[in-house]
Formats: C-alpha cells, sequence, structure tokens
C-alpha cells in the first residue's frame, strides 16, 4: 500500500480517520463499525513499517476540550481489536503528541485526541484552519486521507493537510468512491431508492440526482409526512415541513411524469407521545389523529416495501422508517433491512443512522454489499456535489494508496 508514497518504513504517516462513534450516558462505544473500518488501512501501513499517527474527531465540541468527547475510550477499543498496544496523545500537537509521536517504532501506532478540541479544525478562515493543518503536518513525513465521513468537509485535518505533505488516498475512502460510482453511473436496473431520516429538506438535492437514474423511489420516516401532507392528508402531531410541501408535491408530479415509481407510506405507527413507552398504534396514512404524531411505517406499508425490493439488481437506503431506537416503531425499519439483506444484487446502506440502525436490529455487515461509514458525504455525492477532501487529493497530484 502506499508504494507511490515511497518506501514507508520508518517514516511517520498521518491517518486521518473516521472514528466518530456512538456512546452511551457511561461513555461506552454502542457500535464500533467506524473503528473496524478504517483498520485496515492503518493495519497495511504499519505492516510496510511506518509509524501510523492517527486522527480523528468524535462529537461537535466547541473547539475545546471536553471530557465526554476524549478519543481515549476510542484508542483503547481499536487497542483490543488489534490486538497490540495503541499509543494515545493526550492533545494535538502539543507535548504529548509530539512526544508519542517520538516514541513510536517502524510498525508502531498512535491516536491523537479529538482534532476538534482545537477551535481552528472546523475555522472558516484559510489561515486559521492552515495554521493548525501546518502544525499537524510537522508531526509527520506523509498523509493519507482515509476517513470517508469526513471527506465532503473543508476541515484542517481533512483538506489543509493535504496540501502540506505528500498525499495519498486510503483503502476505505477509494472502496466508498467505488461503490458510489456504481450507484451514479450505469446501475444494474431495477434500481431502488429508499429514503427515510427525519427532515425532506436534508434530501431534497439526492431526490432530484436520483429521480432521473432510479425505477423506484420510498419514501418513508420522518420526511414521508411532508409528502403525505403534500398529497392532501392531515399528519396530526407528525414531523412535518410546511415550506417543503410544494416540493413535495412537485416530486410526486415528476415521477409520475417520467414513469419512476415513488411509493409513500399506505399506514403508519402513531403515538400520542414521543416515548419509548407510548402506547403504539395503526392507522391509515389518510387517517392519522389530529393529536397523534407518526413514528414508524405501518405494517401494510412494510410489506408493501419489501415487495418493491424483491426483485430489485441494485438499492441504496438512507434514512430509517422510523423512531428505531424505540422497539415499538422499530418494525419498518427491520422490515426494509430484511428486504435489503435479500437483495440479489448491490444493496448499498448509505451511513449514518441506516448503519447505527442495521446493527442495532441485530444485522450482520456481511448481510449487505455495503455499509458506508459516511452518510453526509455519501448523499453529497450522489447529489453531485465536489468533495473537497477527495479534490484536494487530485488537484494536488496525491498517489492513490490502494
Amino acid at each position: 500500500m502506499a508504494a507511490e508514497l515511497g518506501g514507508l518504513r520508518g517514516r511517520t504517516v498521518l491517518v486521518r480517520s473516521d472514528l466518530n462513534v456512538p456512546l452511551d450516558e457511561s461513555g461506552t462505544i454502542t457500535d464500533d463499525g467506524r473503528i473496524r473500518a478504517g483498520l485496515p488501512t492503518i493495519e497495511r501501513l504499519s505492516a510496510q513499517g511506518a509509524r501510523v499517527v492517527v486522527m480523528a474527531h468524535l462529537g461537535r465540541p466547541q473547539g475545546a476540550p471536553e471530557a465526554r468527547y476524549s478519543l481515549r475510550p476510542v484508542a483503547e477499543r481499536m487497542s483490543k481489536l488489534l490486538g497490540r498496544p495503541v499509543s494515545f496523545a493526550t492533545d494535538t500537537v502539543g507535548e504529548s503528541a509530539c512526544n508519542t509521536v517520538l516514541g513510536l517504532a517502524d510498525g508502531g501506532i498512535a491516536l491523537l485526541e479529538n482534532v476538534r478540541f482545537n477551535a481552528a479544525e472546523t475555522a472558516k478562515d484559510d489561515g486559521t484552519r492552515m495554521a493548525f493543518a501546518t502544525q499537524l503536518a510537522a508531526l509527520a513525513d506523509a498523509f493519507v486521507s482515509d476517513g470517508f465521513g469526513v471527506v465532503h468537509r473543508k476541515q484542517a485535518s481533512v483538506y489543509d493537510v493535504a496540501r502540506c505533505l505528500p498525499s495519498a488516498m486510503g483503502g476505505l475512502v477509494a472502496s466508498e468512491l467505488a461503490v458510489l460510482e456504481q450507484l451514479t453511473g450505469e446501475p444494474a436496473k431495477p434500481y431502488v431508492v429508499v429514503l427515510g431520516g427525519s427532515k425532506v429538506s436534508d434530501k431534497l438535492a439526492v431526490i432530484d440526482n436520483l429521480l432521473q437514474r432510479a425505477n423506484k423511489l420510498l419514501i418513508g420516516g420522518g420526511m414521508a409526512y411532508t409528502f403525505l401532507a403534500a398529497q392532501g392528508f392531515c399528519v396530526g402531531t407528525s414531523l412535518l415541513e410546511p415550506d417543503q410541501i410544494d416540493t413535495c408535491r412537485t416530486y410526486i408530479d415528476r415521477a409520475r411524469e417520467i414513469g419512476v415509481e415513488l411509493l409513500l407510506p399506505v399506514d403508519i405507527m402513531v403515538a400520542q407521545r414521543f416515548a419509548a413507552d407510548a402506547v403504539a398504534w395503526a392507522v391509515n396514512a389518510d387517517a392519522i389523529p389530529a393529536d397523534a404524531m407518526g413514528l414508524d411505517i405501518g405494517p401494510r406499508t412494510a410489506r408493501m416495501f419489501a415487495a418493491a425490493l424483491a426483485d430489485a439488481k441494485t438499492v441504496f437506503w438512507n434514512g430509517p422508517m422510523g423512531v428505531f431506537e424505540f422497539d415499538a416503531f422499530a418494525r419498518g425499519t427491520r422490515a426494509v433491512a430484511r428486504a435489503l439483506s435479500e437483495v440479489d444484487g448491490l444493496s448499498v446502506v448509505g451511513g449514518g443512522d441506516s448503519a447505527a440502525a442495521v446493527r442495532r436490529l441485530g444485522f450482520a455487515d456481511s448481510a449487505f454489499g455495503h455499509i458506508s461509514t459516511g452518510g453526509g458525504a455519501s448523499l453529497e455525492y450522489l447529489e453531485g456535489k465536489k468533495l473537497p477532501g477527495v479534490d484536494v487529493l487530485t488537484s494536488h497530484n496525491a498517489a492513490h494508496a490502494g
């Protein structure tokens, strides 16, 4: 790996990974999927004798250290998964980072503390970001970009560091892009897109772009209620974006005109309050009570969506069908996940909450063709947007690191 960067033995390689894993209230990692996804690149570099320095973020600290967002638990989990020590620096570019890097032997691995503990990481000002990137770059001889979940961000550890060092694309980013290229190039048909999650506004551009390619578009989750409102239905106290009703109506009309089968829920699981112990019952999609909120697709819709996926050769799914964290409202998401796991073709789970949902509901990663590590990055690529963290590698003639 990274042969284009030259011999790696004895050289220090800075790796931007995506280790933004979910933690429970006690600080325990509840899903280590992103850690496991990033390990192959780290292990390949280590095997070539590189001194590997990993940097990443966790959560959204406000530019200063916050104990709840420390990457120390991640270092411990990495060490357990690798079966070898992972040194941990308690800062990013300070005394601990410098000493930790200096103490690495060939093939050794270290993890820096959360890069977002430094406000310059996410600064809008180019000069401020570059100053921090220069400090990070001073720790190493080369840079490998392998955090797909952040390549859509123009941040110091993603974008600016690549301008400071000989740089290469990591294996995880390369594999993610290869899958997304299949979804936007000439995907095998029938091509089904399943979209859920909270807001229509988060998915407008991807709907716009994929409507031209997909054979079927299935809409669930919180965003479905704005589509139902566009049909003139009362949605009670369900999540609703009134300013997007006309847009949803336009998409319904356009799908009909171009022959795309756009499927909306025909029944809904509702409750009178948002709580795990709320009493749930099913109603027709056009009969949601005024004092109730939809929290999942209903059983008839789940069967309809599963049937729509049965003959698919390519599927992209982003966004759960309901509040899967509550058992009473997880059935719709489980039904879609099960249908995807049985697809005879390419099934792509588009990261974020979708990836967390399938694991929480007991599905193995191997049940799907690909589980993305970056929900936001996947969506922006599928919208047709440029990914700064990828473009900078190309524009600075970075090598591909496999």
